[in-house]
């Protein structure tokens, strides 16, 4: 990290400072009895009075959580958004324009929204807390001079505990003893191969590399140690990652932003149409100013869709369902429609791209090549040479190959009792992966170590890169060996070859080097095993007890290795393709290397062979105005730190990129919470990555990210087909007050304010929110995702809702409230402006209206497709909408009670004849529109 301060921004450096300060990794250098000096400690550990004063210094092994808005805070945003305000102020406005009905409706729609709003968040809030998992619960101290239990939470810098394997590690800690353990230290590094960790300091590359520091937050592979703690809770580096999390701050989504901007364009409609009416009324009708005021803010709230906001926010709240069912749970409603804007998602690799499950898909031997299928944990898989299968019994080379692997291992795999679950793996995922490999083959792996019991072991260490175990039968005493090549060919005398034992020479250890390194180019990892036939070797002592490292692992005869990786998922390759026919990147950010980043970024298609790979220590290195250039073309990020991540997000969104997140450690938790949209993993996601994120991935499934960015651009899209729905309404409730005005008053207003109130909170409700239910259009995965400069409410919309729709069923409910009159006499008489045939002509008006609204209803669902492609009763939603707009409109017609409050009256049956006609033209024509649209802009061939 050093050089990195002067060259970045100062707002970065200051993060980068956070995270740096007091790292527990500076304890790895000090000489044992200064660690013991500094807390005050010894290797028996503290007494229970020292424990507990320390305890009251530096408080619980805890990780804080970002303090959550008190309940009544977080119920009353729900009320205080800006659409919510215009809202307030409209039912004032209504009140104080006499129109007291429709003020207190307004105010209860605003009421009944913000209530369903927090209901539905705090249901997703619920579901995410019960998804958290905590820090282990238990650990074992030394405490006066005795191994004692305690809760985790009570252990304090100084204490000595002890580790084992399967364990998670409570705290940061320095190793004192070590009896080959391996640690996972994913959760931090992104990396999923083990990390051998030792009693002696030894400096690694990049962040937690120290080789006798073991880190809060991870897990315990194999092997003992004992340690002691010298960071915990938030002063941990699991902690510090919290910390820089938590601190960043909220910002408003896109649909935050959007709705705001839409309430203000909405604003300056209505008060720009309410003005003009103000005059109009004041200079046309000469109405006192007085009355002219009211009568304007009557036409302002008229314009103001009341309907919007629930429909809004119940629109989402479907998405966020049918985005549970494809198991992405959303903690924020608004996340839903980001995910549609998101224009690169920055991923992790193990667990997220790949399955975190080790799998040996080859091995060489001197005398042949294998393949090996079957994908994870799984054995049911074959092992094949030229694409047949082969057995033991026809390949002794391979038979060596699979026992030693299977002697010298300490790992165990359970397999799952319910059909569906994963194994579990009881070790190391690499030992896990030669057990899969025996079984795979056909040897019974149990049975195997019962007939050839071990009788001593030379732990695997991060020096020699070996592990060694001793196993007799009878008479007959054999050394397996495992370990890096590096490690195994120097050590090794004999090669088998075809079952026969013969010296190795230069041109054997040039092939083998020449594999590996084909497989390494390939982002695989090797193993080499090996053997020692130890009876009639005078080169050994007689007793086993005697051999050691240097007496045992020497003049081997070597077998051959295993190939492996972690594989990618197998949805994975769909799931890429999908994100680039959206104009979607992916940028691979891991704390993995850089050949088996590039390796599987390559593999599963998200960049091509010319990528470019920055490692974490370039990164460092690189000034911002570098790494913006750099993150406009094909790049992988590899070895980098938590902070870096963070980084390149930040660097992202300053190119002005929306940003997905995804990951599962803690190491991804800071860039989780500075993106856009942040996704994390629920099965094997840490806690810290579950709270940063917007949205959790129940089956950790990359796959079902691409399913939620298409959910989020549908609920976008659905959003302007009801917004288009909602304000075509608005030109027909206009145009009586039109009539009225220009008539100067000679054509009574031919649709009352409860009317108007009708449509808007009404008929229009059920059916919008059939319309936020409607399923993808037809290549709605194919299009480049949104500009952030688009809006919701632009031109389009505004043509079509007033100019068209709305121009066209102002026509029609103008008709139908002349048509009335005229049954009654007009124009041979005047217009009545109250009474029974007023009622009857107002009462048509509205029907008009919402008859009009059924075609629209029907019109919106599709932005160019036809309707009938789609299936005009597919959407069952928008049909329940519609039988229940024309019973609620039947009920207000002739239920005596409504008929007083909506100002109506009974029509005849063949005006219902004529309501029931009105929308099938108003459908074709619309059809007829699309259809040239389509054609207009149809791809043109180029065949001459």
């Amino acid at each position: 990290m050093q050089g990195i301060t002067p060259k970045i921004e100062k707002k970065e450096a200051g993060i980068l400072d956070k995270v740096n300060q007091k790292s527990t990794t500076r304890y790895a250098s000090m000489h044992m009895n200064d660690v013991y000096k500094y807390f005050g400690t010894k290797e028996t550990g503290l007494t229970s009075e020292q424990a507990a004063g320390l305890l009251k210094k530096f408080g619980k092994n805890t990780i804080q959580r970002n303090k959550k808005q008190s309940q009544l805070k977080s119920f009353l945003k729900n009320f205080t958004s800006l659409m919510a305000i215009l809202l307030w102020i409209s039912g004032f406005i209504a009140i104080f324009a006499q129109m007291v009905e429709l003020g207190i409706a307004i105010w209860a729609v605003n009421v009944i929204n913000g209530i369903f709003s927090y209901w539905q968040e705090h249901q997703a809030q619920k579901a995410t807390d019960s998804l958290l998992k905590m820090l282990p619960t238990y650990a074992q101290v030394l405490r006066d001079g005795k191994p004692q239990q305690i809760n985790s939470e009570d252990l304090v810098p100084g204490d000595v505990f002890i580790i084992q394997a399967g364990n998670s590690i409570s705290a940061d800690a320095r190793i004192i003893k070590s009896n080959a353990l391996q640690v996972d230290e994913s959760a931090l590094t992104g990396e999923s191969v083990l990390v051998g960790k030792q009693a002696q300091y030894a400096h690694g590359v990049g962040r937690f590399a120290e080789a006798n520091i073991v880190f809060a937050g991870t897990v315990a592979g194999s092997g003992t140690a004992t340690a002691v703690a010298v960071a915990t809770g938030m002063h941990s580096e699991f902690g510090k990652i919290a910390k820089l999390t938590q601190s960043e701050k909220h910002h408003a989504s896109p649909l935050e932003l959007e709705l705001n901007h839409l309430t203000k364009q909405l604003s300056l409609i209505a008060i720009l149409i309410g003005t003009i009416f103000f005059i109009a009324a004041i200079f046309f009708v000469h109405y006192p100013i007085a009355k002219s005021f009211i009568f304007a803010l009557g036409m302002i709230v008229a314009f103001i869709p009341e309907g919007l906001l629930p429909t809004v926010t119940l629109s989402l709240a479907q998405g966020v369902t049918r985005m549970a069912k494809k198991h992405a749970l959303v903690k924020n409603l608004n996340s839903v429609e980001t995910l549609g804007e998101t224009t690169v998602i920055c991923s992790d690799k193990t667990g997220t791209l790949t399955q975190n499950q080790m799998t040996i898909n080859h091995l060489w031997l001197a005398s042949h090549e294998f393949t090996v299928t079957g994908q994870g944990y799984v054995n049911n898989g074959h092992i094949q040479m030229n694409n047949q299968d082969v057995t033991i019994a026809q390949h002794p080379d391979l038979e060596m190959l699979l026992r030693v692997s299977a002697l010298n291992n300490d790992t165990k795999v359970e397999q799952p009792k319910n059909a569906g679950d994963n194994p579990k793996i009881i070790g190391t995922p690499t030992e896990a992966a030669l057990i899969i490999l025996a079984q795979k083959a056909g040897m019974n792996v149990e049975e195997e170590i019962q007939k050839v019991p071990r009788i001593g072991e030379l732990p695997f260490d991060s020096d020699r890169k070996r592990m060694s175990t001793f196993h007799k039968v009878g008479d007959k005493t054999t050394i397996c060996v495992k370990g890096s090549l590096d490690g195994m060919l120097p050590i090794s005398d004999t090669i088998l070859d075809n079952g026969t034992v013969r010296p190795i020479t230069e041109a054997d250890k040039q092939q083998i080097n020449a594999a590996d390194k084909k497989y390494a180019a390939q982002g695989l990892r090797s193993l080499a095993i090996a053997y020692r036939d130890a009876n009639d070797d005078d080169r050994l002592p007689n007793d086993p007890k005697d051999w050691t490292i240097e007496n045992a692992e020497t003049h081997l005869t070597f077998v051959g290795l295993t190939v492996m990786q972690d594989p990618p998922r197998p949805e994975i390759y769909e799931a890429v393709r999908k994100c680039h026919e959206a104009s979607i990147r992916i940028i691979m950010v891991t704390g993995d290397s850089s050949l088996t980043a590039k390796s599987i970024a390559t593999k599963i298609g998200i960049t091509s062979d010319n990528a470019r790979v920055i490692t974490g220590d370039e990164l460092a290195e690189m000034h911002t105005a570098d790494l913006k250039k750099a993150l406009e073309g094909e790049v992988i990020f590899a070895r980098v730190a938590p902070e870096q991540k963070y980084r390149i997000v930040s660097t992202l969104q300053s190119n002005g990129e929306i940003v997905a997140s995804t990951g599962d450690g803690v190491n991804d938790a800071p860039a989780l919470k500075k993106a856009d949209i942040g996704v994390a993993m629920g099965v094997t996601g840490t806690d810290v990555a579950k709270d940063a994120a917007d949205m959790i991935l129940t089956d950790d499934n990359f796959a079902s990210i691409v399913a939620a960015i298409e959910e989020g651009r549908t609920v976008y899209s659905n959003l302007q087909k009801f917004l288009l729905y909602i304000l075509n309404s608005n030109m027909p409730e206009a145009a009586p007050s039109i009539l009225f005005l220009f008539s100067r008053g000679l054509i009574p207003l031919p649709l009352t304010v409860m009317q108007i109130l009708t449509v808007d909170l009404g008929t229009d409700m059920l059916p919008a929110l059939g319309l936020g239910a409607e399923k993808s259009e037809p290549g709605i995965m194919k299009q480049p995702p949104r500009l952030r400069t688009a809006h919701l409410l632009n031109r389009g919309i505004i043509l079509k809702a007033f100019a068209w729709y709305g121009m066209v069923a102002s026509i029609i409910s103008t008709i139908g409230y002349f048509f009335v009159n005229s049954q009654h006499g007009w124009p041979n008489i005047a217009l009545a402006a109250s009474g029974p045939v007023y009622q009857e002509a107002t009462t048509m008006t509205l029907a008009a209206i919402v008859f009009c609204q059924i075609a629209a209803a029907i019109n919106c669902r599709t932005k160019n497709s036809s309707v009938f492609s789609i299936g005009i009763f597919s959407n069952r939603r928008i049909w329940g909408g519609i039988v229940f707009e024309v019973a609620l409109l039947a009920l207000l017609i002739y239920v005596p009670f409504l008929q007083g409050l909506f100002n109506t009256a009974p029509i005849d049956w063949h005006d219902w004849v004529l309501l029931f006609c009105i929308p099938i033209p108003l459908v074709l024509i619309e059809e007829a529109r699309k259809l040239f649209m389509r054609k207009k802009h149809a791809p043109k061939s180029n065949v001459a």
